[in-house]
């Protein structure tokens, strides 16, 4: 099964049980303000758990664009990803936790007929949030033979996105030994300062990562291996050597074009930074395993007819140009700067004169990082000595 039908048949599934399929928000979000990227699927849904009449009505599912780069030194191995899409189905003061877990159960074990290793029930009774016993009764009436674990408020309890917002406890689904659907029950509200209180409206916000679902149905050891990154692959002819570089290379374009599908530009602040440092990070692989600039062209290109992507997802005409610009002038900028290095200026003018943070340094010439870190320091400090004295003047 491809990925493509693999996501209908979560959306059909849903709409069959009453949820209204609604498209997914852009990666820019509209109303959370808190963080730069949409991070989950709730967050275009965030204001009717907090008691807004929603117009869609009380059920809804989705496919969401995602985008969270705090794991971007991750990416490389077998699941870390910048950009993902997320599977979800909400209630908005509807049903609760019974037809929650019941739905999961049905569509993972009939739908798609896998086998759950376990599931996950939180336990933490700290922090004024009970232990979820309710959870763990459904699982058992549900399924009885059910191995069911304990997990904690690090593992077990979710959100907000940003600084407040509704949040609650999760029960979530394994397979393989892999988290593979996160069920939240939002109960409370998480204000700024860390207090939980209850929330008027209770709602259901779940989450599933389609790269990881089409891993595990379509039975390939990583999400690089699944008919999402085949193809993405193969204009890199990488070897088991260069494997690492070869999933950053297709990770990082993949984001870069939904990104600028959004309307996010190349810059030096916010969601822009983070968009040129993923083509610089791009460009520095396939540089370090020997690819030419027209290879990640390539790469843009097959993400922009990705069978997966086509008629579902929209992309403008000038995103490959807005790639290709970017990559362009940072390899000018580089060469300029890497002819100083060798030449014996300190690699710390990278950083400085041509905005390179250190783990992309490290990937071109090596660093002696204790010195780098001092001189970063001291970077800081004469420019916020510099800044207060034009705040002076």
């Amino acid at each position: 099964m491809q990925s493509k039908e693999i996501r209908q048949k979560f959306l059909d599934f849903f709409k069959t049980n009453g949820h209204v399929i609604r498209p997914s928000s852009s990666l820019v979000p509209e109303n959370d303000p808190s963080v730069l990227f949409t991070t989950a699927g709730m967050q275009q849904f965030k204001p009717y758990y907090l008691g807004k009449l929603s117009p869609y009505g009380n059920r809804v599912a989705s496919s969401q664009k995602c985008v969270r780069t705090s794991d971007i030194e991750e990416v490389g191995d077998d699941t870390h990803l910048t950009f993902f899409e997320m599977l979800g189905n909400f209630s908005f003061g509807d049903y609760w936790k019974e037809d929650a877990i019941k739905y999961a159960y049905e569509f993972i074990t009939k739908e798609l007929k896998l086998e759950i290793d376990y599931v996950s029930v939180f336990k933490d009774g700290e922090s004024g949030v009970p232990a979820d016993e309710e959870s763990r009764k459904i699982w058992k009436s549900v399924a009885s033979n059910l191995k069911i674990k304990d997990h904690k408020k690090e593992e077990n309890f979710w959100g907000p996105t940003g600084t407040e917002g509704p949040c609650g406890p999760t029960t979530e689904i394994y397979i393989n030994g892999v988290e593979i659907w996160n069920i939240v029950f939002n109960e409370y509200y998480k204000n700024k300062e860390g207090q939980f209180t209850r929330l008027e409206q209770t709602g259901i916000d779940t989450g599933m990562g389609l790269e990881r679902l089409v891993k595990v149905i379509q039975k390939v050891p990583t999400v690089f291996d699944t008919d999402l990154f085949v193809s993405l692959l193969l204009p890199l002819q990488h070897s088991d050597q260069n494997k690492r570089s070869a999933r950053i290379i297709v990770d990082h374009i993949r984001t870069s074009i939904f990104m600028i599908a959004d309307g996010v530009i190349p810059s030096n602040a916010g969601r822009g930074y983070v968009l040129r440092r993923l083509l610089r990070r791009s460009y520095v692989h396939a540089r370090k395993i020997g690819a030419e600039t027209e290879v990640l062209n390539t790469v843009a290109n097959l993400v922009i007819e990705h069978p997966s992507y086509k008629e579902l997802y929209l992309f403008d005409p000038e995103t490959r140009r807005v790639v290709m610009n970017e990559i362009e002038k940072f390899k000018k900028a580089l060469e300029t700067g890497l002819k100083q290095v060798e030449k014996g200026d300190d690699p710390f003018i990278l950083f400085t004169r041509y905005g390179l943070p250190l783990e992309i340094i490290e990937e071109i010439v090596p660093v002696d990082r204790v010195k780098f870190q001092a001189q970063m320091e001291e970077h800081k400090h004469i420019s916020s000595v510099a800044g207060e004295k034009k705040f002076e003047k």
